[in-house]
């Protein structure tokens, strides 16, 4: 039995890739434990598996061997427990900020009382109050990703699955989103794992940074951050972890 909310225990995973008419092994023996309220950043070549391996902990996707685990239960599917934030916000256009931030209260039979109470909750803490009405053609990106987000945190889950959530972002507005979710995570402390090509973002966020290898993707290193928040990029501590960071992907790149 594990003590960590999040066990990922030996997960492998490989596609048919029809173009090459073989297998292709994407992860291979992938370990690693979350414990609760903890804030973790997975970093690695592009193609390693970094996104895949997030699918098959939301249950979006199941591993070839091996299996991930929230508080020793076998993910089988997707679940409340599980908040899932992407980089192209998957907004219904049709939906205002309220309505997009209730749906999951809805699906899971909450009382229309408790939902409307639960989205001004989130709205309010994501900064949008006063913006409930929007629909998304009338927001801008970093709006769009703060409703994902809310909408993300009304099922209250007990993990924040975030998969480059603000890459398509201009670099103030990608800034401010940091901070945010900072802020965010420090209100609520739930943990995060959070997928990002970008060093400098991982150091800035993470109690952690996982290293990936060249795919198929396996543990190359976990880096602890031990820099106190909030994080100065130009730091001599930081530049020294990015840098370090930095080259150990690199190094990957460079076998490919």
């Amino acid at each position: 039995m594990s003590t960590a909310k999040l066990l990922i225990e030996n997960v492998s995973k490989s596609f048919y890739d029809r173009k090459r008419s073989r297998e292709v092994e994407v992860l291979r023996n992938f370990t690693l434990e979350v414990s609760a309220g903890e804030f973790v950043c997975l970093v690695g070549p592009s193609g390693c598996g970094k996104t895949t391996l997030l699918k098959i902990v939301a249950g979006l996707e199941t591993a070839s061997n091996g299996a991930a685990y929230i508080d020793d239960k076998k993910v089988t599917a997707p679940g409340p427990e599980r908040g899932l934030v992407f980089q192209d916000f998957a907004l219904f256009p049709w939906r205002n900020v309220k309505d997009n931030v209730i749906f999951g209260p809805e699906v899971l039979k909450v009382s229309p009382k408790e939902r409307l109470r639960t989205a001004g909750e989130y709205i309010k803490l994501v900064g949008l109050s006063g913006n409930e009405h929007k629909y998304p053609g009338e927001l801008s990106g970093g709006m769009k990703q703060r409703v994902a987000i809310a909408r993300a945190l009304a099922n209250k889950p007990e993990i924040l699955l975030m998969d480059e959530p603000f890459g398509s972002l201009d670099a103030q507005t990608r800034y401010l989103m940091q901070n945010e979710l900072l802020h965010i995570w420090n209100q609520d402390r739930k943990a995060i794992v959070f997928v990002t090509h970008s060093v400098e973002e991982a150091v800035y966020l993470a109690e952690r940074v996982i290293i990936m290898t060249a795919c198929p993707g396996s543990i190359k290193q976990v880096v602890n951050v031990g820099l106190t928040y909030p994080r100065h990029i130009a730091d001599h501590g930081f530049i020294t972890l990015r840098e370090k960071i930095t080259s150990s992907i690199v190094e990957e790149v460079k076998i490919i």
